[in-house]
């Protein structure tokens, strides 16, 4: 797969953009459904297209020597679903990222800012997805190409949907459900597809199997093993079991159970770590508290325990202060509210983050999302996240961050 890389000007201009919207919201674009077409003419022109637009205020602030940050970016995905052949179907889908003011006054990792905050959304135009299924096996799926992967809570394995530029694997994945309650899920992964629009070898199996026939939640193992020729040292293996459920009725409890160990693979070196997660909670009247305990542990103070493939945004507070685990681990106890009220989904997050050995302050932080979605093609929204440095946090910095957005998608 290829990517194409326009780092100063862009063919989606915002009048491009605009354009496009007002041909979709007129019927430009083809939306039959998706058919079974008896030759490869049909299924080609009998697909259907996808727009995904997202504009976002970011700013980011730091007790540091940087400068204040802000972004105003627009992402722009259009796709295109091709009909069955044969069993065969095909989509293709491209992603532009286009600032919206005449300056970038943030670091991209790319635009070469580096005395800004980092906002990690750089100008690029890049393909996303592009994958050919074949579905002629009952209940299997066969999937090959450039495509988006996310298991579970996207922990170990997600696409770091947060950002502008999603990311991607080149891989080969086979999806099965023939038994009862039942998805087996294997894929190989030859590329990873960065948000910075660059590309990276690795050669990773990954296996992920779930129940979820008990009634009272879903039991999910998983195998991740991962190895980067070009950082052979932190190729490793993770092995896991997942359980995750709620009750029924007026009254809910929430609950979720996760233990994992993490050894050298191939010419891995960072030695063995274990991971854990515990949560708990109840709901009611539409609101659901619950206090979580995630621990990611330490090789004898040398190394973190890993998860280079996840949505990290999603994990350990959304100031984004790690993204990488500290080489003594970390522990992480957190507060969660989260609940709806007049269509608005509202969540609050308390985290206190602390050393796994020797269990040093690492800080705290506060974090707060307010979102809506109008009828199936609008949503708007606001997230705020607050970190405080603890004392023991060396590199770190007190953080804030704010965004505004809002999105369409076809």
């Amino acid at each position: 797969m290829y990517q194409i890389q326009t780092p100063q000007k862009s063919i989606f201009r915002p009048t491009a953009l605009a354009a496009a919207c007002s041909a979709v919201l007129l019927g430009g674009f083809t939306t039959m459904p998706v058919l079974a077409g008896d030759n490869i003419t049909e299924a080609l022109t009998g697909g259907k297209a996808t727009l995904d637009m997202r504009v976002r205020y970011e700013s980011v602030t730091q007790d540091n020597a940087l400068k204040d940050a802000s972004a105003l970016t627009v992402r722009t995905r259009l796709g295109y679903k091709t009909g069955d052949f044969m069993n065969i179907s095909g989509f293709l889908e491209m992603n532009n990222v286009t600032p919206l003011t005449s300056d970038e006054d943030y670091n991209s990792k790319t635009n070469g800012n580096t005395n800004y905050s980092v906002i990690a959304d750089p100008t690029n135009t890049v393909v996303n997805r592009a994958h050919l299924d074949y579905t002629g096996v009952a209940d299997t799926t066969l999937r090959y190409g450039q495509q988006r992967i996310i298991y579970d809570n996207a922990r170990f394995i997600g696409n770091v949907g947060w950002r502008q530029t999603e990311q991607t694997y080149n891989a080969f994945r086979v999806t099965n459900k023939s038994l009862s309650d039942t998805s087996l899920d294997y894929a190989y992964l030859s590329n990873r597809y960065t948000i910075l629009a660059g590309k990276s070898e690795l050669s990773a199996h990954l296996l992920n199997a779930s129940y979820s026939g008990l009634g009272f939640g879903k039991l999910t193992g998983y195998a991740y093993l991962l190895e980067f020729p070009d950082a052979a040292a932190s190729s490793s293996k993770t092995l896991g079991l997942r359980f995750n459920g709620a009750t029924n009725g007026d009254i809910k409890f929430v609950y979720t159970a996760e233990y994992a160990n993490q050894s050298e693979y191939k010419d891995g070196a960072q030695g063995d770590k274990a991971y854990m997660r515990l949560i708990g909670g109840v709901g009611m009247s539409g609101i659901t508290v619950s206090v979580g305990y995630e621990v990611l542990g330490s090789d004898n103070g040398n190394y973190g325990f890993s998860t280079p493939l996840a949505t990290l945004h999603g994990q350990n507070g959304w100031a984004d202060q790690f993204l990488k685990t500290p080489d003594v681990g970390l522990v992480d106890t957190t507060l969660k509210v989260a609940g709806k009220l007049a269509g608005v989904k509202l969540v609050g997050v308390y985290h206190d983050y602390s050393a796994d050995e020797g269990s040093a302050d690492y800080g705290s932080e506060l974090d707060f999302l307010a979102a809506m979605k109008f009828g199936k093609n609008y949503s708007v929204g606001l997230k705020l996240a607050s970190y405080k440095a603890g004392d023991a946090a060396t590199g770190k910095v007190d953080t804030d961050k704010l965004w505004l957005w809002g999105g369409l998608k076809f």
